[in-house]
């Protein structure tokens, strides 16, 4: 998915195509995808942007795997549904039965790592839907609209959810037909989708506390460091 907008970054640029560490965001979760053992990747853009990002992201970089660019929708839920659409029409029977799966992921989380991305696809193979997330660190409040606290879950039963969310194929399409005849703008992802239309339960992976959503400025500047970090990281890897 990399059909945002650059709105909360106050950036003409959409977010996708915002430079980090002079590479556009979008570069760095596509170069892992295609590192992974996925087989094929669908792109979901804004609309208008499908030459360009031909162009100026698949073969400017040599990205193989990449072999359909669409325009994606109004809001998030929107792209993933049109992503899995445009999957069934141009796939056809690829995408039906136990073997056909989908990994859902946001270019905005540019720190994927491939090794995890594998990670993902072998358990799903086995748990047919699984997300990739990490628990939380800090006290979690409920709070009402006037900001009185109505309770405290339990901290070991909360996820911070990630990406990639992995499911079968025809389930989490079918579950998203099922959502968008219903006209639902409460889904968040993907997994609440499976959660309240479809019938599989979602396996939790642990992910990495550096697989952040760039949403903000200050996630740029994180960002830099968490590139940085991996760069010293290959560089000591290499030198013994």
């Amino acid at each position: 998915l990399a059909a945002g907008n650059g709105t909360r970054m106050c950036s003409d640029i959409d977010k996708p195509y915002l430079e980090l560490s002079g590479k556009p965001i979008i570069y760095y979760s596509l170069k892992e995808f295609e590192d992974s053992n996925v087989q094929k990747i669908i792109l979901m853009v804004n609309p208008g942007l499908e030459d360009y990002v031909q162009r100026e992201i698949i073969e400017t970089y040599h990205f193989t795997k990449v072999e359909l660019i669409a325009a994606g929708g109004h809001e998030r839920y929107a792209s993933v549904y049109k992503g899995l659409e445009a999957a069934r029409e141009h796939y056809g029977e690829e995408t039906r039965g136990e073997n056909s799966y989908v990994l859902i992921h946001d270019a905005a989380r540019a720190f994927i790592t491939a090794h995890k991305i594998n990670t993902c696809i072998e358990i799903l193979r086995e748990s047919k839907a699984c997300i990739l997330g990490m628990p939380v660190k800090d006290t979690v409040k409920i709070v009402s609209n006037s900001n009185r606290v109505m309770g405290t879950p339990l901290r070991r039963s909360l996820w911070i959810v990630q990406t990639p969310q992995c499911f079968l194929f025809d389930e989490i399409y079918d579950a998203y037909s099922r959502m968008m005849r219903d006209e639902s703008d409460e889904i968040t992802d993907d997994g609440m989708v499976m959660e309240r239309y479809g019938k599989r339960r979602i396996r939790m992976v642990e992910g990495g506390y550096d697989n952040i959503k760039i949403t903000t400025q200050e996630d740029l500047i994180t960002g830099e460091l968490i590139l940085r970090s991996r760069n010293n990281e290959d560089k000591s890897k290499n030198s013994h």
